[in-house]
């Protein structure tokens, strides 16, 4: 993922789906039938589809897009067991503050994000012959696009067991801990079947730097919320003992949201926590307007030895399309942090369509950023040669 000569470009994993496909999605979520035949092509034709526009804006490592899933972590649902119907639930707790704004920002045709599954039994890995196709289909479309899987740093997402036992609500495990670690013990088997594919594995992770906007821990101290965010990270290890380190890249974030942010914890604050993660790739927001002075965490708290640094230098959450420039500026500062040996590749903070039909940006907006992004880092990497 990096090279001697410039400074690389990824993203974070989600990009817009195509009106039929979101269509299609829409009808699954309501429980509705639809034919076998239509949805794998129209999932097949997205992905080639999203696959192409990656390689036409420039971006160094790319992955699927996640075209078939309609949301980063709730997609698990059709691969675990136990899991029986919806509940609503509290928002983070910044929105909780500004009810009007929440109730009128995340609920849409698709997907309510009030509503979250129930685990209502045993937790169990089932969705292997549904995460077989996904991955077969990206290497059909690498194929296809003349795209070398090994070589070009391709990825594939999946969501981290904490963030499982975050959005889906628990009716029957007695222990949270024995919850959270049924589903690192589920969840491992789709890590090992995207690294034995031969693509790199990012494992998607805000809930290390958003637990403290839970329920749960809205009104504990700093040191209960780190306390929390550790057990977290032993369970990711947990799950990704099959893995090998140099394979693995996280994402951890605020939550891709358009909100307030005014309750979010410190970055670094949470490092060093997150510095136990059994990974060698980072990627963390650096554009969002509330964080974007946080590139002195990484001065204060150094990455380990050996690992990329993918620091979010467009931001997600607005249709303003981010000036080279600007992005070049955000990467610059990022690289002034950091030790002059460590491994940098440009990505947006996060992705652009983590939840199905929640589109805080225009899909072509979108594309626009990305094209700005690859701009930027070509501008940076001459600045810093």
């Amino acid at each position: 993922m990096t090279s001697d000569d410039r400074i690389r470009t990824t993203h974070v994993g989600s990009l817009p789906r195509p009106p039929e496909l979101l269509d299609l999605l829409t009808r699954r979520q309501d429980g509705e039938d639809v034919d076998d035949e239509e949805w794998e092509e129209t999932v097949a034709d997205a992905t080639r589809a999203v696959v192409d526009r990656q390689r036409e804006v420039g971006l160094d490592a790319i992955n699927n897009g996640e075209q078939s899933r309609v949301s980063f972590n709730w997609y698990v649902a059709d691969r675990l067991s136990g899991i029986e119907g919806e509940r609503e639930t509290a928002l983070w707790a910044d929105l909780q503050e500004f009810p009007d704004y929440a109730e009128e920002t995340f609920k849409t045709d698709v997907i309510d994000l009030s509503m979250h599954p129930v685990v209502a039994g045993p937790i169990e890995y089932t969705g292997r012959e549904e995460a077989e196709a996904e991955i077969e289909g990206f290497l059909d479309a690498l194929d296809e696009a003349g795209v070398d899987a090994d070589a070009e740093g391709t990825f594939m997402t999946a969501a981290s067991p904490s963030i499982v036992t975050a959005t889906h609500v628990d009716d029957y495990y007695d222990d949270y801990e024995e919850y959270l670690f049924a589903a690192a013990d589920a969840m491992a088997t789709e890590y090992e079947l995207v690294a034995d594919a031969g693509l790199t594995l990012q494992i998607d992770a805000p809930e290390l730097l958003t637990v403290g906007q839970t329920e749960a821990y809205a009104d504990e101290s700093l040191e209960e919320i780190k306390g929390a965010t550790r057990l977290h990270v032993e369970a990711l290890n947990e799950a990704l003992s099959g893995v090998p380190d140099e394979q693995v890249r996280l994402h951890t974030c605020w939550g891709s949201y358009e909100g307030p942010h005014h309750l979010d914890t410190d970055l670094a604050e949470m490092l060093p926590v997150i510095y136990e993660a059994d990974i060698t790739g980072l990627s963390v927001e650096q554009a969002n307007p509330r964080h974007q002075h946080e590139y002195r965490a990484f001065a204060e708290h150094p990455l380990p030895d050996g690992w990329t640094l993918m620091p979010g230098v467009v931001d997600v959450k607005t249709n303003v399309i981010d000036h080279p420039e600007t992005i070049a500026d955000r990467i610059e500062r990022v690289a002034d942090a950091v030790a002059d040996d460590t491994p940098l590749v440009a990505a947006p903070d996060c992705g652009f369509g983590t939840q199905a039909g929640i589109g805080m940006v225009d899909p072509e907006i979108a594309w626009a950023k990305l094209d700005a992004l690859t701009d930027g880092a070509a501008i940076a990497s001459e600045r810093l040669s």
